[in-house]
């Protein structure tokens, strides 16, 4: 087993920002950042926390981000907010935009948010939960770098196209998912890869379309959508409502950050958000309330709503700090020297 360290919230939030701004972030994006996988470190979600700062790091001595970008905000319609992140982080862009999507949600009941030119790497359900935080429903969406095959494919083509939902519940932590439309976030076969593991059958191919085992093979194959055509068909959905709709690129059309300085690591993402209060008026509460029959009978079955988990992690580390592996924990202290 692998040794490990337990760090408080407070020194986690100092490492990241020592890491990010020792390395060319200017302290708005460092924060931005930091907060976002802070957020996903003390949930527990590895593979979006902490960890990522690497490629944060690499990304930008890669010359894949500007780290200095000042996202511009574009008030485009009664219903839509635009934020070109002008190549810099879009965890920026979000916090920036953020405020105008909510206004506009609560004036017109369903707003959208378009982040282009984005450099993204990060976890979607934060900036749905900072949504349902402020009693809306929100949706998120981006397309990433060719790694996925289509169904029935063989080569890279599709993201990894994330997607997220977060539904605010009276009295409770939000109705939350936050999934890949591939098997797996490829940020999880990386994890497989350092640890030196096998992955799971199912998960990937390799170069010549062979179902293959190894994470390095996989790597430097494809990855695999989940449930077959269902999957790869939603993957192709966002695609176009991240892509095209906003005016974007679609995700074969980005190359990840190289050390040639030749990488297109800029793409694109929508966030929509939907106000209970104005499809419903005076009756949103009853409505909300009654949305509660659902969760409950699906925990009457002995099943678990999705997050549940993370929001358990979330009161651990609350107590007491958060745990990551030394050997991690070493590389990213190697970062802020």
């Amino acid at each position: 087993m692998s040794e490990e360290i337990t760090l408080s919230l407070k020194d986690a939030e100092s490492l990241s920002l020592n890491v990010l701004q020792h390395n060319g972030y200017n302290q708005a994006h460092a924060e931005a950042i930091t907060r976002n996988v802070l957020t996903v470190q003390r949930d527990e979600c590895h593979s979006h926390g902490l960890y990522r700062l690497i490629g944060c790091v690499q990304t930008a001595l890669n010359g894949g981000v500007d780290t200095h970008a000042v996202p511009e905000v574009i008030d485009q319609a009664p219903s839509v907010v635009k934020v070109n992140a002008r190549q810099g982080n879009s965890l920026l862009a979000f916090e920036m935009g953020k405020e105008q999507l909510v206004e506009k949600a609560r004036q017109t009941g369903l707003a959208a948010l378009a982040i282009n030119n984005a450099f993204h790497f990060s976890a979607l359900w934060p900036e749905v939960e900072a949504l349902s935080s402020e009693g809306l429903i929100g949706i998120a969406m981006t397309p990433s770098h060719a790694f996925v095959a289509p169904a029935g494919g063989t080569k890279p083509l599709l993201g990894t196209n994330p997607i997220a939902f977060s539904w605010p519940r009276p009295g409770s932590a939000p109705y939350t998912f936050d999934f890949a439309t591939s098997v797996v976030a490829r940020g999880e076969i990386e994890l497989y890869k350092r640890a030196g593991k096998q992955i799971p059958t199912g998960w990937a191919i390799d170069a010549q379309g062979e179902a293959t085992t190894s994470p390095v093979d996989a790597l430097a194959g494809a990855m695999l959508t989940f449930g077959g055509y269902k999957g790869s068909a939603l993957s192709t959905m966002i695609e176009l409502l991240a892509g095209p709709l906003i005016g974007d690129v679609l995700g074969h059309e980005t190359q990840p950050a190289n050390e040639q300085k030749t990488g297109k690591p800029f793409h694109g993402e929508l966030i929509i958000a939907i106000s209970p209060d104005v499809f419903l008026g005076q009756d949103a509460a009853r409505h909300l309330q009654h949305a509660e029959v659902l969760f409950e009978n699906i925990l009457g079955q002995g099943a678990r709503l999705p997050s549940q988990r993370r929001f358990e992690a979330r009161e651990n580390s609350l107590r007491n700090g958060i745990t990551l592996p030394k050997a991690l924990y070493n590389e990213l202290i190697a970062l802020t020297h």
